[in-house]
Order: structure tokens, then C-alpha cells, then sequence
């Protein structure tokens, strides 16, 4: 095709020209949705660390139980992950990631009837039971619309929902236990499920009409513009050589080799989650909702850190040391976390930077394991790679319980975390996969430098 001035223009260049972006439309769509349910996930599941300060006096439990029930949530979690996101593969992403939140939404809202350690113990099982599969869901679903050169910022946008919680959620829920302990002869901790357990009801009830299922059912995006994003899809798929069949969910050695990375750091990242207002509230004597905002402070470092290594990554089209490089640099601070003697402002900055570290390198981890499956395969390995990650949500809480209990120290069990996050952030020199195109080299850009080479050979 040749233009006015006699250039010749490639033919996917004119594609691209009379497509209007369809990247941004689906993030403008898709992700906010996603992000918002990360954001209530995560609230759910680590907004029992600001109740334990109330709750544990109220239910008659000491650090140890406390552990033991948020780590009881992780199992739950971990046995009904895999089969979550069978299913929604075969039902479709809107109508099972509508019940998931809306399940998991009144579970949590009842925790705040909740009178026996007991029935603490059975709710927080119950909650990792019904919230099973939605982040692996998610990441499924992302891979439905986003190609894999631009993945990693895109689900560093829905990961976002992670330093957000704490962000958003620990002012508030230091604000509900400073406020609203004894309206209505209710206590504070009671009010925080109440209240944070009902914004997933009400985003599972927008999913259920809104949420499109697949690309064909954007009505939003022009033929053309669904024409582009298909072709794009199709591409990653030969172009990866990915394996479809569901046994390779079970038996690819790279899905458990994600999994063992992702476990790695969450036993960092859920130790600042669960047990940071504990270590502050030990060093400072100030009101729960100054506490909530201190605590804020290392989840804005993380969201930073996502967006800023997200986008690195794409550009630069490199997987790997933007993994390795930010674990490392996490766990060293996770360590110096636990040295004895820090005041308040040191283990704040040392808890920022271990959370930056850790956390930012989590949407850079979760671009891989799409490129060698598809299908069914990969919605069966991203839940895999989960659950069998989220067993360390278990020793992340209930071995940090029984230390505190018996040996009133947190140092040893985090320099213990530490160290395996920087030994298996190493496996991810050993995991096969295609590295993506870099996303600033584009169709046409690379169709005009073929050209150029092409008119100096001749």
C-alpha cells in the first residue's frame, strides 16, 4: 500500500492506524473491576490483624490461636483453589467471579457474630474456602484480553489492590475501631467486618450484569477493534508453543517452580500484612487511627513499586532480573525488620522497602506462567501455582503467632523468611519460557526498520 508522498506503508501499519487502541478500552473496563476486588480480597483477608487488637481480649485468645485462625484461611483457601478455577473455566468467568465475591462478601460481614475462638477458627476457614480462585481467576481471565507484551503492567494495575488495602483499608479500619467501638453496645472489631465484608457483595452483584465473559461479547469495542485484540492473542499462543492439555497443570515442573516463588514472598509480604500494626503498636503509644495511617506508609511504597516495574518490565520486554533484583533487595529489609532495638521510623522504612521489593516483583512473576500454557491447562496452573503458594500465608501466620507467644521475638522466624525468599527467587533462572517482544517495538516500527535493512543490503 503506498501513501501520497509514495512511502510504502506496511499493511498491519494501516491496521493499527484505523484501529483505534483497544488496549486502553479494556483496561478502562476490565482491570478497575478486577482491582476493586483484589482491593476487597485483600481487605477481607488482612483487615483481622487491626480486630486482633480488640478481638483477642473480647474472644479470650492469645497470639498463638490468633495465628492459628488466620492461618486456618490459607487452608481453606489452598484445598478449593484448584477446583474454583476448573470450574470457571467451564461456567465462564462472570457468573463463578460473581460468586465468589458476593460468598465471600457475607462470610466475612457474619465474622463480626462471631463469640468463640472456635467459631473465629471456622470463619476464617470458611473465607478462604469461598474467596478460593479469584486471583488465579483473575490472572486467567487478563489473559483472555491482554497480550503478554503488555501483561505485566496491566496486572501490576490489578495487583494494585494489594498496597491499596492497606492503604485505604487500615485508616479506615483504624478509624472503625476509634470510632465506632460501642455504637450500639457493638464492639470496634465487630463493626470491621460488618462494614468492609459488604463492598464485594455489591461488586459481585455489578459482575453478574456487566462483567463480559469473552472478547466476542465486548460490545463496547469495534469488529475491528476485537479483530486486532484476537490476532494479537493468537499470536502469543504460536508463538509460546503452549501446552493446553490440563494435565500439564499438575505435571510442568515451571508451574510448582512459580508456585515455590510466589510462596517465598508472601511469607514476607503477609508477614508486614497481618503482624505490622502489632510490632507498631508495641513501639508507639498513639490512637488506632494515626496507627492505621503509619501502617499505610509501606503499602505506598509498594504500589509505586508495582506500577514503576510493571511498566519496566514491558518496555524492556525482560522478565527475570525484574523478578530476582526487587526480591532480593525485600527480603534483605524483611531482615533488618527483625534486628532488635529499631524505633518507629526505622521499621517503617525498613518494612517499606522490604514491601516495595517484595511486591513489585509479583506482576513480573505472574506474566510467566501464561506463555507456556493455555486453555484449561492454564486455568488449572495459575490455581495451582496459588494454593500451593499460599500455604506459606499459613506459616506466615501461625509461625509468627507461636514465636511471639513463646519466645516474645519476631527476629529469627523473619530472617528465617528472608533468606528462602532470596534462595528461591533463583529458580527463576531456571524456568524455561519466552521472553516477550519488548512493547515499545511495535508492528510498524519493526516492519520499517526490515525495510531500512533490506535498502542497505540492496
Amino acid at each position: 500500500m503506498s501513501s501520497g508522498s509514495g512511502r510504502i506503508i506496511p499493511s498491519h501499519e494501516s491496521d493499527t492506524d484505523t484501529v483505534a487502541n483497544p488496549h486502553r478500552s479494556v483496561c478502562l473496563r476490565i482491570v478497575p473491576f478486577l482491582t476493586l476486588g483484589f482491593l476487597a480480597a485483600y481487605i477481607d483477608r488482612v483487615n483481622v490483624g487491626f480486630a486482633k487488637l480488640q478481638m483477642l481480649h473480647d474472644l479470650n485468645m492469645d497470639d498463638a490461636a490468633f495465628g492459628l485462625g488466620a492461618g486456618l484461611f490459607f487452608l481453606g483457601y489452598v484445598l478449593c483453589e484448584v477446583p474454583s478455577n476448573i470450574i470457571l473455566e467451564r461456567v465462564g468467568p462472570r457468573p463463578w467471579l460473581a460468586r465468589i465475591l458476593v460468598t465471600w462478601g457475607l462470610i466475612s460481614t457474619l465474622s463480626g457474630l462471631i463469640h468463640t475462638p472456635w467459631l473465629f477458627h471456622l470463619s476464617r476457614f470458611a473465607l478462604g474456602v469461598s474467596e478460593a480462585g479469584f486471583m488465579p481467576g483473575a490472572l486467567y481471565y487478563l489473559g483472555q484480553w491482554v497480550p503478554a507484551a503488555r501483561r505485566a503492567r496491566v496486572i501490576a494495575l490489578f495487583m494494585l489492590g494489594i498496597p491499596l488495602a492497606s492503604v485505604l483499608g487500615s485508616p479506615v479500619s483504624g478509624w472503625i475501631l476509634a470510632h465506632l467501638s460501642g455504637t450500639g453496645g457493638i464492639a470496634g472489631w465487630r463493626w470491621l467486618f460488618l462494614i468492609e465484608g459488604l463492598p464485594p457483595v455489591l461488586l459481585g452483584v455489578w459482575a453478574w450484569f456487566f462483567l463480559p465473559d469473552r472478547l466476542s461479547d465486548a460490545t463496547w469495542l469495534s469488529p475491528a477493534q476485537r479483530e486486532h485484540l484476537a490476532r494479537e492473542l493468537a499470536a502469543d499462543g504460536s508463538a509460546g508453543h503452549r501446552n493446553a492439555e490440563l494435565s500439564a497443570a499438575f505435571t510442568d515442573i515451571r508451574v510448582w517452580m512459580i508456585g515455590i516463588m510466589d510462596g517465598a514472598i508472601l511469607l514476607g509480604l503477609y508477614t508486614v500484612a497481618f503482624w505490622f500494626p502489632t510490632f507498631l503498636h508495641a513501639r508507639i503509644a498513639t490512637g488506632y487511627g494515626m496507627l492505621g495511617l503509619i501502617v499505610a506508609i509501606p503499602h505506598i511504597a509498594a504500589a509505586i513499586s508495582m506500577i514503576v516495574l510493571g511498566r519496566s518490565s514491558d518496555r524492556r520486554g525482560e522478565r527475570r532480573w525484574h523478578l530476582f533484583l526487587p526480591v532480593v533487595v525485600g527480603a534483605l529489609a524483611l531482615g533488618l525488620c527483625g534486628l532488635p532495638g529499631h524505633g518507629v521510623v526505622w521499621l517503617v522504612v525498613f518494612g517499606a522497602i522490604a514491601n516495595a521489593g517484595l511486591l513489585g516483583a509479583l506482576p513480573t512473576l505472574w506474566t510467566i506462567p501464561s506463555t507456556f500454557l493455555q486453555g484449561r491447562a492454564a486455568a488449572a496452573g495459575l490455581a495451582v501455582a496459588c494454593s500451593f503458594a499460599n500455604v506459606a500465608g499459613f506459616f506466615a501466620t501461625s509461625l509468627m503467632g507461636a514465636a511471639l507467644t513463646r519466645f516474645h521475638d519476631a527476629g529469627p522466624v523473619m530472617w528465617l523468611f528472608a533468606a528462602v525468599a532470596v534462595v528461591s527467587s533463583g529458580l527463576v533462572f531456571m524456568i524455561r519460557a519466552p521472553q516477550p517482544t519488548p512493547a515499545d517495538a511495535t508492528p510498524a516500527r519493526d516492519a520499517e526498520h526490515e525495510r531500512l535493512r533490506e535498502q542497505m543490503v540492496q
